[in-house]
């Protein structure tokens, strides 16, 4: 294949049809707005009922249907994956963004706060891509995208399941990578760093907590929502066709120092 047939059309998504968990609210809706920029019908399964979201995503031109449903019940991916082929006929992108992270003291940290976010986390996301797989295989493309985390590669205190959710979807995104990619599927995953969100207002707000994050950054800055959403928008895209198992840390540097 020539060079010269590369063009920027390569990262459109027009006609597409994405699945974003969790994608009408935080880092899901910066996820769900990328996509939708560049062109990509949603169907975004999510427990939070946020018509804003969807109203948001609309704008832009782009077909959204919401579904509100625990994705960690039983039956539940198998049930998105189906109603979403109903109302588009195709699924081209799944990203497996919805999770939760418990905080505990290490001795408190019981199954009470592990077995939670073992289902959401890690379960429901092998799950989903289990049934998308199911759909992707026979028309010979897909995009997975899995929303890891520094702490795929990292420790961290207070929530030993998060980082062990966080190891294992890096795990699945390589190993559904080993298993897929002979079906031109690709199979790679986002590790966020330190970002600017409510949920990070209180370290932010703290002089002493927001300067150890800082120096810890190359970039020295916490990142902004827009700065994820360029790399979600390549890994769903054409343009990535050849990018496969990979986890791509979107952290201003942080593992670096």
């Amino acid at each position: 294949m020539s060079i010269d047939t590369f063009s920027l059309d390569y990262f459109t998504l027009k006609g597409k049809t994405a699945i974003v968990t969790g994608g009408n609210s935080g880092l899901g809706l910066a996820f769900s707005m990328a996509l939708a920029k560049a062109g990509a019908n949603l169907f975004i399964p999510s427990i939070i009922d946020s018509r804003e979201g969807k109203e948001l995503l609309e704008k832009q031109g782009v077909l959204v249907e919401m579904m509100i449903i625990d994705i960690t019940e039983s039956g539940a991916p198998k049930k998105i994956i189906n109603t979403c082929l109903e109302k588009f006929g195709t699924i081209d992108i799944l990203i497996n963004n919805a999770g939760i992270c418990k905080i505990n003291s290490v001795l408190k940290f019981g199954r009470s706060d592990w077995d939670p976010m073992i289902a959401l986390n890690l379960t429901a996301a092998f799950e989903l891509s289990h049934e998308a797989a199911k759909i992707m295989i026979p028309q010979k493309q897909g995009k997975i995208i899995n929303i890891c985390s520094l702490f795929s590669y990292l420790g961290g205190q207070g929530s030993s399941a998060y980082a062990a959710t966080k190891h294992g979807i890096a795990g699945l995104t390589k190993a559904y990578c080993d298993e897929l990619a002979q079906f031109n599927i690709q199979v790679n995953g986002i590790a966020p760093g330190y970002y600017a969100t409510e949920l990070t207002t209180k370290t932010r707000s703290n002089p002493d907590t927001n300067r150890k994050v800082l120096e810890h950054i190359p970039s020295e800055r916490w990142g902004e929502l827009q700065d994820l959403m360029g790399t979600a928008v390549f890994l769903a895209s054409k343009a990535s066709d050849y990018v496969n198992g990979q986890i791509i840390a979107v952290d201003g540097g942080y593992l670096v120092r």
